[in-house]
């Protein structure tokens, strides 16, 4: 039976974005990026070896946080989708969040003179509401795609020109967060201000960024009163009719929980295993660079490819390149930084793919409900998201933790041999499954095709 039609979104005819805009709103994932990539690299070392947090304890705070947090984001994507303003429904978030989630981030990176248990409180807090304050900018951000057009090669368009910039800011976060942490520690004789300092500096140039996006960005596609009518129980709708989403939901959770395990035990494998923590910063450098290269290409490469065989080849890359750096000694960087080039390879393009694939489930969403819920699909995927996030900050903290890691000590040959299997090993597993989950998704470029070509009709 054929979903109602009553409030089927009104569309602007003029389809073609220009390019000032698309990047006006790619800044807005640079200023995301320059958090988030930040927290999820450096946090958990952070906490260990500046803040004096254990690794279990630190593991185990992600996994409560982030549990927390993405049980808050389906709340927040409704609250997004009911939103009515003389701005539009998602670009107010990002001018009234943006100052909020910088401070919030400075907080994150300051190391307060408490107890040890007052410590552990003091991160609680302050990690929980970066991580709301995160969610309450970044949920309208990404379901903003879907309000600028409809237009598939332009969202195609949009989506690289995001991700190159979410990649890039990924690229300076790697380099230039251990580089200035290093230049003002030095400066200050204080590890702890020389990170508060480098914070700030990301912070603040994310909340600029984030207000320039908002200037930069217009909501074209508008909806009814009707179609707003969007509420907590759209949620398990989705999750009931939308296989696709659900599909793309586990793909998200194993894939962003794979890139968290290797983020956050990468700085460990090379200030311990490969003992060169002057490295750090290029190790980080090669894992985002290619992505100069590659977003541009990804169009090209899903014309050529499609869908299910250039996330196949792209998954099946990353794995090979953890692998290489089980097999390889650590002694030989040349080779470990081909290994981490291979890797980052598979990683940009398969998670720069699987967000470009979040409008077409908000397309066969509407298909099966008539509704069109940008904000509740884009929070489920967030969900997952962090989720996957919080499997990839609990693993390494405890797996680190029962093979004997100490911080800021010479590791026993039982820790190094846990670092090494964190960072490779366990993520192949994962992205194991990850292949297996890809043949399940049945919307293919045909049956998407048919779906828009329904919902043309409908209009």
């Amino acid at each position: 039976m054929r979903p109602s039609v009553a409030g089927q979104i009104k569309v602007n005819l003029s389809k073609s974005i220009k390019m000032k805009e698309k990047i006006g709103y790619a800044t807005g994932d640079l200023a995301c990026n320059f958090i988030y990539q930040t927290v999820s690299s450096y946090l958990l070392f952070f906490y260990t070896e500046v803040f004096g947090i254990s690794a279990a304890a630190a593991g185990l705070m992600f996994l409560i946080v982030r549990i927390i947090d993405a049980l808050m984001d389906p709340v927040i994507g409704t609250i997004v989708d009911k939103t009515n303003t003389k701005y539009g429904r998602f670009r107010p978030y990002l001018l009234y969040g943006a100052i909020p989630f910088a401070v919030v981030a400075i907080l994150c990176f300051t190391t307060p003179e408490f107890s040890d248990t007052g410590k552990i409180i003091y991160a609680y807090i302050t990690y929980i509401l970066l991580s709301l304050t995160y969610s309450t900018v970044n949920v309208p951000y990404s379901a903003l795609t879907s309000a600028i057009t409809q237009d598939t090669k332009e969202i195609v368009s949009l989506t690289s020109i995001r991700m190159l910039f979410s990649n890039g800011g990924g690229m300076i976060v790697a380099f230039g967060v251990p580089f200035l942490a290093a230049i003002f520690t030095q400066a200050t004789g204080n590890t702890g201000i020389g990170w508060q300092i480098t914070m700030s500096i990301m912070g603040v140039t994310g909340a600029i960024l984030l207000i320039l996006s908002f200037l930069s960005t217009k909501e074209r596609v508008q909806i009814s009163e009707e179609e707003s009518k969007v509420g907590y129980k759209d949620i398990f709708k989705q999750l009931r009719v939308n296989r696709p989403l659900v599909i793309l939901c586990f793909l998200f959770l194993l894939n962003f929980g794979v890139n968290s395990i290797i983020n956050s035990v990468g700085i460990y494998y090379v200030t311990y295993n490969v003992a060169r923590p002057d490295l750090v910063k290029w190790y980080g450098l090669i894992g985002t660079l290619p992505a100069l290269i590659l977003m541009p290409l990804i169009p090209t490469l899903y014309k050529v490819m499609g869908k299910k065989k250039l996330l196949f080849t792209a998954l099946s890359c990353k794995a090979i390149g953890l692998l290489a750096l089980f097999i390889i000694p650590p002694s030989i960087v040349p080779l470990v930084f081909a290994g981490r080039l291979v890797s980052a390879l598979g990683t940009i393009t398969a998670g720069a793919f699987t967000w470009a694939m979040i409008p077409e489930t908000i397309d066969y969403g509407e298909y099966k409900t008539g509704k069109r819920a940008s904000g509740v699909i884009y929070s489920l995927v967030n969900f997952f998201f962090k989720f996957g996030m919080a499997i990839g900050g609990i693993v390494p903290g405890i797996i680190l933790s029962k093979f004997g890691y100490v911080a800021n000590h010479t590791q026993t040959t039982t820790a190094l041999h846990g670092i090494l299997l964190t960072m490779t090993v366990i993520p192949a597993i994962f992205i194991i499954i990850e292949l297996f989950a890809i043949y399940l998704y049945k919307l293919d470029e045909k049956e998407h095709k048919r779906v828009l070509a329904e919902l043309n009709a409908r209009r």
